[in-house]
């Protein structure tokens, strides 16, 4: 038969075991160990997971301000309009975010306050009318007073200065054909064009639809059989601008891409007349 203890003696074993309250805390507390004891005894976990979050979403979004497919290197003005476009998109709208979670942590942290039931309708109708009407609404007629106007520009209106160049562009399954007007020349994925000038590239397709897009130039047009659309391309300096199709179209869509060769009008004018004479 097992021994019969008074409760005081369990008490007086364990005050015994333990003398004093910082020997009990190091026998009670296990050891810090994983993300807490690699961060720190000062630090939180949570703030530095959010660090660590705050830099692997920007990493891409730095990453994705220059190259070849940045739309925020423009080198023309219709891409320019974009940029603008975007910019104040993200800025208006990063505004907006930071407006409904100030209020969202306004009414976490407030002091609870006793509302009558008029005062509770009063503001439910004001979050109504402000949070459901007027910021969408509000949101929307800016947006349509700045993209309007500068969707405008992007268009291929006549040029004030002249005629614009015509270039031919058919989408194939999955290459590109370019052709000149008035001319022999044809060629593929690659597309001449004469810098400082308005160029417009007549857009059709042969079998599905595809979708040129030079992201440094311009916005992006569908190629739709049977129908012809028109992107005005501007290019501001010599160079050339990679492009890509967008418009997903079968099993090779990945590997449609096209260079854009922007030469000064001389030597475009140049190339042309030998293009012509070789053809």
């Amino acid at each position: 038969m097992a021994e019969y203890r008074h409760p005081a003696e369990y008490r007086l074993g364990f005050v015994g075991r333990y003398q004093s309250r910082a020997n009990f805390r190091s026998h009670a507390l296990p050891p810090k160990i994983g993300c807490q004891a690699s961060f720190g005894s000062n630090a939180s976990f949570p703030q530095s997971l959010a660090g660590w979050g705050a830099v692997i979403t920007l990493a891409p979004l730095i990453a994705g301000c220059s190259g070849p497919f940045s739309t925020l290197d423009p080198a023309g003005p219709s891409a320019t309009y974009a940029v603008w476009l975007w910019w104040g998109m993200a800025i208006f709208f990063t505004l907006v975010l930071a407006a409904v979670v100030g209020l969202w942590l306004y009414a976490l942290r407030r002091p609870p306050q006793q509302w009558s039931e008029r005062q509770q309708q009063k503001v439910g109708r004001w979050c109504l009318l402000g949070g459901g009407l007027a910021l969408p609404l509000g949101s929307i007629a800016v947006i349509l007073a700045f993209g309007i106007p500068l969707g405008h520009r992007m268009l291929p209106l006549p040029p004030p200065g002249g005629k614009a160049v015509q270039i031919e562009v058919t989408g194939h399954q999955w290459w590109w054909q370019v052709h000149y007007p008035g001319t022999d020349i044809e060629l593929r994925n690659r597309v001449y064009i004469p810098a400082g000038t308005p160029v417009d590239i007549q857009l059709t397709s042969e079998d599905v639809v595809h979708s040129f897009w030079v992201p440094r130039l311009g916005g992006k047009m569908d190629l739709i059989p049977g129908h012809t659309n028109t992107l005005r391309l501007y290019a501001d300096e010599p160079g050339e601008y990679r492009g890509q199709c967008v418009e997903f179209c079968g099993t090779g869509h990945a590997h449609m891409q096209f260079v854009v060769t922007a030469l000064p009008p001389g030597d475009f004018a140049r190339w042309l007349g030998e293009t012509k004479t070789n053809e």
